[in-house]
């Protein structure tokens, strides 16, 4: 399933350098810049508030946000860049890339898990031990999928479940060649112990 295209709301921003970028954020703003597709960058701001909901969200490195700047077409971008203060851990810069639809891109995409109530290893008392909770994989820009979807159904205790053993979404496949671990069906404290004394 495709995730939802949001808009990007900023402003041309006059000037460059730090003295700018200063200004910008006095005035309630967060500067960045929006390059690549063989255009020339452009200098913008983006309202904080706004981009401090989004950051909060989750998920922004992710997705592809329709930008618009007052006096420009609009144009898909991703964010490739957040810097932030060292001390408040705030926005101070951001920088967007232009993508056409076509576009293929690296990107981390969230793991969701189902079927816990149909895990035999689970209602045994086992712990799912998640080693990714993101996986990053190739898509095209214009199908980002929301999510992958592992499904626990059959998975026992001692059960490893590795991205080969995952459907991932049309159209996506993984940037790692090796067959890594996303979870496990870990066993409860003593349950060893339980098996050797029977």
């Amino acid at each position: 399933m495709a995730r939802e295209i949001l808009d990007l709301h900023a402003e041309v921003r006059t000037g460059t350098g730090k003295g700018a970028a200063r200004q910008s954020r006095r005035d309630g703003f967060v500067p960045g810049i929006v390059y690549g597709d063989n255009t020339a960058p452009l200098a913008i701001k983006v309202n904080y508030n706004a981009l401090l909901k989004r950051l909060k969200a989750r998920r922004f490195l992710s997705s592809l946000f329709n930008l618009k700047v007052e006096g420009h077409a609009d144009v898909h971008v991703i964010c490739r860049a957040v810097q932030r203060d060292v001390v408040k851990d705030l926005p101070t810069h951001i920088d967007l890339m232009r993508l056409h639809d076509e576009n293929r891109i690296n990107l981390f995409i969230h793991v969701t898990f189902i079927n816990h109530d149909a895990a035999p290893g689970l209602k045994k008392g086992g712990t799912l031990t998640v080693v990714r909770n993101d996986v990053e994989l190739n898509v095209l820009a214009g199908d980002i999928p929301d999510h992958v979807t592992v499904d626990l159904t059959g998975k026992n205790i001692g059960d490893v479940i590795h991205i080969n053993d995952v459907v991932l979404p049309e159209g996506t496949k993984a940037t790692i060649d090796r067959n890594f671990v996303i979870a496990n069906v870990a066993a409860p404290a003593g349950y060893v112990e339980a098996s050797e004394a029977e």
